[in-house]
């Protein structure tokens, strides 16, 4: 099975590089640290804090190999290549709400970096995807489950 590309800006990519590495360096020794105080506690077969510290060492290594896979298939976003005046990855588009009348500044994004609630939406979301490649005073309709949306591309930078 080929894997996912999977598309950051060069500090989403850092920010992945640092959690692998603390997860490797600090949190992995503190589990083993845990299992080895719980295994001294006598019997493991109900021994709470053994099973929740087992649990965690799981889920530690689980996330290592995901952000191994991830950094692994990472494509960093180069903005400084971006066309002028065209929605591509990297880009900060303000958008109006034809609806409305309201305004909306987005960061077109890849899926592991999305953050709506700092406007930073992802290049397969409904918005995202609907002005990527769009040039400024385009108007695009965004199919969502809400219903239809007109947004038209006020600026791009």
């Amino acid at each position: 099975m080929a894997s996912k590309e999977t598309i950051l800006t060069a500090e989403g990519l850092k920010k992945l590089e640092d959690e692998l590495e603390n997860l490797r360096s600090v949190r992995r020794h503190e589990v083993a640290e845990r299992i080895k105080v719980a295994i001294g506690y006598g019997d493991i077969s109900e021994n709470s804090e053994y099973d929740d510290a087992k649990n965690e060492q799981a889920f530690i290594e689980g996330r290592i190999l995901e952000l191994e896979q991830m950094i692994s298939t990472a494509t960093v976003i180069d903005s400084a290549g971006n066309k002028k005046g065209v929605v591509q990855l990297g880009s900060t588009v303000v958008v109006k709400d034809m609806e409305f009348g309201d305004e909306e500044t987005y960061t077109i994004v890849g899926t592991t970096e999305a953050d709506p609630s700092k406007n930073r939406i992802s290049n397969e979301s409904p918005v995202g995807a609907a002005i990527l490649g769009q040039k400024v005073n385009s108007v695009v309709q965004v199919h969502t489950p809400a219903g239809e949306l007109s947004y038209k591309i006020l600026k791009v930078k």
